[in-house]
């Protein structure tokens, strides 16, 4: 299960919205893969900012995996949480950011795991003739030199 909830349309500069994003892992729903469209040319940033378990949850533990690519295009699986009731039932992961495709693997445990953070789109886009302009405005200033000191007179 996972939700989507906008949270702006429009912000000043390229960012296309805000959502926030959850899901929940257990012991039938054990995966969710989070994935946008291929030709979708925005950029989306997947910041998780919390694990917990839930109502119904065991005392055992239970580890979260993240499986992604790294910068060489190769998948990757990180272990990012491992929650147990009775020690850890919540874990903050100050918005980590991941890009799509991410998914997510109750690795152990039978859960319910929930987790929250949230989905940014960033539009791509070739800088506008008044943005070069002014980028060459800013090239063309010349520095100011640093002020002369004086000599006090005794």
């Amino acid at each position: 299960m996972a939700a989507f909830l906008q949270l702006e349309s429009r912000e000043a500069g390229s960012c296309l919205g805000k959502f926030v994003f959850d899901c929940e892992l257990t012991g039938s729903t054990r995966s969710y893969t989070f994935k946008v469209d291929e030709d979708d040319d925005s950029e989306h940033i997947l910041a998780l900012s919390m694990v917990c378990l839930t109502d119904g949850a065991k005392d055992e533990c239970n580890v979260v995996e993240v499986v992604g690519r790294n910068r060489q295009n190769q998948e990757i699986a990180v272990p990012v949480a491992n929650l147990k009731l009775s020690c850890q039932p919540t874990l903050s992961l100050d918005n980590f950011q991941l890009q799509p495709p991410v998914t997510f693997h109750l690795k152990s445990g039978s859960g319910p795991v929930h987790l929250s953070g949230r989905h940014q789109i960033m539009h791509r886009r070739a800088p506008s003739e008044e943005e070069e302009s002014a980028e060459e405005e800013e090239e063309e200033l010349i520095p100011v030199m640093p002020a002369k000191k004086q000599r006090r007179r005794q």
